[in-house]
């Protein structure tokens, strides 16, 4: 160990005596004087700012704020023009007694449209000050209509909390600074090796020859050291071991100067072979590997290789890069840089949802972890790569769905369901083996509890796809525990089991072993533990053997007493069967696939929802938008479900402001303050659905106030842009809702929405007749009045834009002039403005929709995705009388079900379906809404 300390010691001596002046740190705020900063805060959120006394004897800023059980923000913002090198490290500290809310840091440019951020989402503030550091790659454009990606230059800087977790709490700041930073070094990461072995052994470490490999001495404690020459970033290291000679327990640790190490991993159960060490956004130029123990009485390594950063830098990122190292199917496909695909399983208004992917695995929950299967026959692992898979629905509708694996040698069909009440729900999955082969056959079915969600890690908003951390596991007959908790139980007894960290080797690898390991149970610091219930059976030719798993999602956590899969399946189908049969429907046999999605979309809404809250999705939009609500709300209305409708008006009203403001969505965190200016007309129109489809007056009373609330607040809305001086900037926006961004489109810059103002007339013309409808005269004559001149008011806005534009077309937007006909599609319906339209620019407008639709279904046009929203097109083609282009275009739709065979629809669908993208949520239950009322439509509708 001496010479290896000693041979440190000397280069570290020549790196402080040779360090090269650094450019020098800049403080931009101190956070001395606090009256640089403003307060920003949402609607219903409190804060306030108070300075506070720092060690060093200097000042800090404390925001001290409250949620007040409201979603929403509440931040500190200050004018600090800052011009930014070409590389840089921006550093501020923080200190807080706060939840876990998000932490973001925002530069805003001289415009106030364009955005750079740094987001932080559930962030941990620490108690006691700490400097967090960010380089230029870390600091990313959030929004705005700037085409420029970096950041160049900025106006404003803003902290802002966000809520998250809600609650209140204080968060303080300090000392923020800019330090230019020489190039990023992209160069090799080329390391030499220390060891106290011979220099010409040592090298070996680090040579990049398959063939070459090191050997310690006789001593157990042994150390390796890899030095890069100078300080620099990298993600990871792969070890790779002689066999027999691995270290089973060691440390790595890092260094800048060869003095001063700090400790990043430690493995305390290495199973040899190739160890895969995530070292994420390290910055050093010193790695040493502190061997302590292992099998042998040495040690053998045949290389080390340093990862550049992208290897590690999420643990998304380094399953990835395991997958690419590995063979295809170790991994899901998510992983694998293939898109994959999958539906949800649920109860009618639960609190829970789980998924099934299209390959077999299964997602318990929300986030959390799935059980993938595989087969094992004559010393081979079959996975999903190995098979071809075939997805079903039980009776081609039922929300119960099936993945059937076809191979030489067997099918494997898993089935999957919830069961149960919101309050006790479990899930079951059913594992159904048949021998196909022409001889008896040995085979082992293993049911991998795994790390990672089937919501692959392409899925990036609100809900994190891909790795689902599990840091302890245990097996116990045919109970798995995960994270200290019985989560999976088997109703048959599996032959074996076991647990494994993810040192030891994930699941999969241990398939084959001779002797499987006998570990049941393990602590994984990684978060990428697993573990394996083994089923082995001998099947004669054409005989099948089945299990099942329980999954407890809400409830007892416990296998329920006389369960029977058969029975519990049984019952379940014929309970969704009363639920989707209400509305029967008649079509010859080329409708059945319509008419049977159908049923599948208003299962998909039903399921999607939590409790009373109707939502989109269960993932990526997990939160209740009202016009999703709303448009949800029509199609079950017309197929049934007035108390699904009624239960969620009675829960989203009350999140209403108190200034009438309607949020334009609510979720856990409650009401969503940010301006989308239909959501005040939607509310309206909901209320009205309801009442028009049941009469129900003693509920419309008790809505009142709501509806009274939101069109008074769009009154306020449309005084405000109702002034001579609005009209002689420009006479398009005169008299409409505020500019917003409730339309996806318009989310880099606010703009004058025509969506917003349909949806407005929506709401007034609602108001008047529900005014009517409880023989209020006066509030009917008043909102009437207000009815007529907002329409007014909207047709000379469009008539506006259309000159400005020199459009020929209805457009989008008042600012943009932009074809948007889906967009379009809501004055039809709901809107019912179609005949007060001018009709030669309705006209227009769906020719052109059709012709670029035609075009694309054609392959004369290029295209890279599209939103299945424009699914509102085929309700508008029946109004206008096109029979013909409606069921064109319904079979074209019908082409990009994903899977087809369940009956759903991505928010995107992609021209490259297996290249990884964002898809939104699947089944998304406001395009499954939009399916609905556009085919409902093609046989009757209300004018």
């Amino acid at each position: 160990m001496k010479p290896v300390f000693l041979r440190l010691c000397a280069m570290a001596a020549f790196v402080t005596s040779a360090g090269a002046a650094q450019a020098q740190e800049r403080v931009l705020d101190g956070f001395n004087d606090i009256g640089a900063w403003r307060l920003v805060v949402s609607n219903q959120v409190s804060g306030s700012l108070r300075p506070v006394a720092t060690p060093s004897g200097g000042h800090a800023l404390c925001l001290d704020y409250n949620f007040n059980g409201v979603s929403g923000y509440v931040g500190i913002r200050r004018n600090l023009p800052i011009t930014y090198p070409d590389n840089y490290r921006m550093s501020f500290a923080v200190r807080g007694e706060s939840p876990s809310n998000d932490l973001q840091l925002k530069l805003i440019d001289a415009s106030g449209d364009n955005v750079w951020w740094v987001n932080r989402p559930g962030f941990n503030f620490p108690k006691n000050w700490t400097t967090f550091n960010y380089r230029k790659r870390n600091i990313e454009k959030a929004w705005g209509p700037g085409q420029d990606k970096q950041l160049r230059s900025s106006a404003d800087v803003e902290f802002t909390i966000y809520n998250k977790v809600g609650g209140k709490g204080t968060v303080c700041f300090d000392r923020l600074t800019l330090t230019p930073l020489p190039p990023e070094d992209t160069s090799p990461l080329q390391a030499k090796a220390i060891t106290d072995t011979a220099p010409a052994l040592e090298q070996r470490l680090a040579d990049g020859k398959p063939d070459t490999f090191w050997l310690s001495g006789a001593v157990k404690q042994q150390t390796v050291t890899l030095d890069l020459g100078k300080v620099r970033e990298f993600g990871g290291a792969v070890v790779q071991w002689v066999p027999g000679l691995q270290a089973s327990q060691y440390v790595v640790r890092s260094s800048s100067d060869g003095r001063s190490w700090r400790d990043l991993r430690t493995v305390t159960a290495g199973a040899g072979g190739t160890d895969w060490l995530a070292l994420p956004d390290t910055e050093a130029r010193y790695l040493r590997f502190d061997l302590k123990d292992g099998p042998n009485w040495r040690y053998g390594i045949k290389e080390v290789q340093l990862q550049p950063l992208a290897f590690a830098a999420t643990p998304n990122d380094f399953i990835k890069s395991l997958a690419a190292q590995l063979p295809r199917g170790s991994y899901p496909r998510g992983f694998s840089g293939e898109q994959p695909y999958w539906t949800i399983l649920g109860l009618d208004g639960g609190t829970e949802q789980g998924l099934i992917g299209e390959d077999g695995a299964v997602e318990v929950g929300k986030g959390g972890f799935s059980i993938e299967p595989f087969v094992v026959t004559g010393g081979k692992v079959l996975h999903w790569s190995d098979v071809s898979s075939e997805q079903s629905l039980q009776d081609d509708y039922l929300p119960i769905p099936s993945v059937d694996w076809h191979h030489d040698l067997m099918n494997l069909r898993v089935t999957a369901f919830v069961q149960g009440t919101p309050d006790q729900a479990q899930l079951v999955a059913r594992y159904q083996l048949h021998n196909t082969g022409k001889d008896a056959r040995e085979f082992t079915l293993a049911l991998a509890v795994r790390p990672f969600q089937v919501n692959p890690p392409a899925q990036f908003l609100n809900t994190l796809g891909g790795v689902s951390r599990i840091d302890q596991l245990a097996v116990d007959g045919g109970q798995v525990s995960v994270n200290g908790k019985p989560r999976v139980f088997a109703a048959q007894r599996p032959d074996a089991g076991f647990a494994s960290a993810f040192d030891s080797g994930m699941d999969v690898s241990h398939l084959t072993a001779a002797t499987p390991p006998t570990v049941a149970q393990v602590k994984d610091e990684t978060g990428l533990a697993s573990g394996v219930l083994l089923y082995r059976w001998k099947l004669e030719p054409g005989q099948r053997r089945e299990v099942a798993l329980v999954i407890p999602q809400t409830g007892a956590a416990q296998l329920p007493a006389g369960f029977d899969a058969d029975k519990a399946q049984q019952q379940v189908a014929q309970q969704w069967r009363s639920k989707l049969d209400r509305v029967r429907i008649s079509v010859p046999a080329e409708g059945k696939p319509v008419v049977d999605t159908l049923r599948t979309a208003l299962a998909h809404m039903l399921i999607s929802r939590i409790g009373p809250r109707l939502q989109p999705g269960t993932r990526s939009y997990s939160r209740s938008w009202i016009r999703d609500g709303a448009m949800i709300s029509e199609g079950l209305l017309r197929l049934g479900r007035e108390d699904v409708v009624r239960d969620y008006v009675d829960w989203f009203a009350p999140y209403q402001f108190a200034d009438g403001m309607v949020p334009c969505c609510v979720d856990d965190r409650g009401s969503d303050p940010v301006p989308e200016n239909d959501s005040h007309g939607e509310l309206i129109y909901n209320i009205a659905e309801y009442y028009r489809y049941t009469g129900d007056k003693a509920f419309l009373e008790k809505m009142w106030p709501h509806v009274t609330g939101a069109y008074d607040y769009m009154e306020t809305l449309r005084a405000s842009e109702r002034t001579e001086e609005n009209f002689m900037r420009n006479p398009a926006f005169y008299g409409m809702m505020p500019v917003s961004i409730s339309h996806e489109g318009y989310s880099a810059k606010p703009v004058h929405s025509y969506w917003d103002n349909f949806w407005a007339l929506r709401g007034y013309k609602d108001a008047a007749m529900l005014a009517g409808a409880l023989d209020k005269p006066e509030e009917a004559a008043r909102f009437s009045a207000a009815r007529d001149e907002f329409s007014g008011d909207l047709v000379a806005s469009l008539g506006a834009a259309v000159r400005q534009h020199n459009l020929d077309f209805l457009p989008g937007s008042a600012e943009l002039g932009d074809f948007d006909a889906t967009s379009t599609t809501i004055a039809l319906t709901p809107g019912g403005e179609q005949q007060r339209l001018p009709q030669d620019l309705l006209t227009k407008t769906f020719e052109r929709y059709w012709k670029e639709f035609s075009d694309r279904r054609d392959g004369k046009r290029e295209w890279k995705d599209y939103t299945p929203y424009e699914w509102r097109n085929v309700a508008a083609f029946v109004r206008l009388g096109w029979r013909d282009r409606a069921w064109d275009a319904t079979a074209f739709f019908f082409k990009d079900r994903a899977p087809q065979p369940w009956n759903q629809w991505a928010e995107v669908v992609s021209r490259t379906p297996r290249t990884p993208f964002f898809v939104g949520d699947l089944p998304h239950a406001w395009v499954a809404s939009d399916f609905v009322r556009s085919v409902l439509d093609m046989f009757a509708y209300g004018r």
